[in-house]
């Protein structure tokens, strides 16, 4: 049996976004600050690797403060009681990871889309992995129910959610 190896997540180099359209004409961005992800896997192709991710609510930006806030409300994420969303991989193969999304006080199996871009060595002698991973959610399935509808019957935030992670790991000795 091959021996495990650990890699941890480089926060520096790595960002966690969604996309949602908001009243159906444009494209709002946000980013969690705080997260932090593992992968435990016995070969350097991560086939079978496992995964664990862990994202601060409390560290939402949408670059608008009062939005921020309503996310972290009960219409939202509720985030005095639920301030952590997680992710447990379930598979992971080169461009896909199955894995369980808990959101609030429900989980759920969701697909991601993995680009596995590769294995290089950094100026510091740190061996580092790249991944693109995306996936698509309705928010409504985690019970992020709120909804409005403006004057002209456009809702004012989409049900689909889409998820945008840019991650590098850097390999532990």
């Amino acid at each position: 049996m091959e021996k495990i190896s650990k890699w941890v997540i480089d926060p520096a180099h790595s960002e966690v976004s969604f996309k949602v359209k908001h009243m159906m004409i444009s494209t709002v961005t946000g980013h969690f600050e705080k997260f932090d992800a593992t992968i435990e896997t016995e070969n350097d192709e991560f086939e079978n690797a496992s995964l664990s991710v862990e994202i601060g609510i409390d560290s939402i930006n949408t670059k608008n403060k009062d939005r921020d806030g309503h996310l972290m409300s009960d219409d939202f994420f509720k985030a005095d009681e639920y301030p952590k969303m997680t992710f447990i991989s379930k598979s992971f193969a080169k461009d896909k990871i199955i894995g369980d999304l808990t959101i609030r006080d429900v989980t759920k199996e969701v697909v991601l889309d993995v680009d596995f871009n590769g294995i290089a060595i950094d100026p510091y002698g740190q061996t580092k992995a790249g991944f693109e991973i995306r996936g698509s959610i309705n928010r409504k399935d985690f019970n992020l129910t709120w909804s409005a509808v403006t004057e002209a019957g456009n809702v004012v935030v989409s049900d689909q959610v889409k998820m945008v992670i840019d991650a590098q790991f850097i390999k532990q000795a």
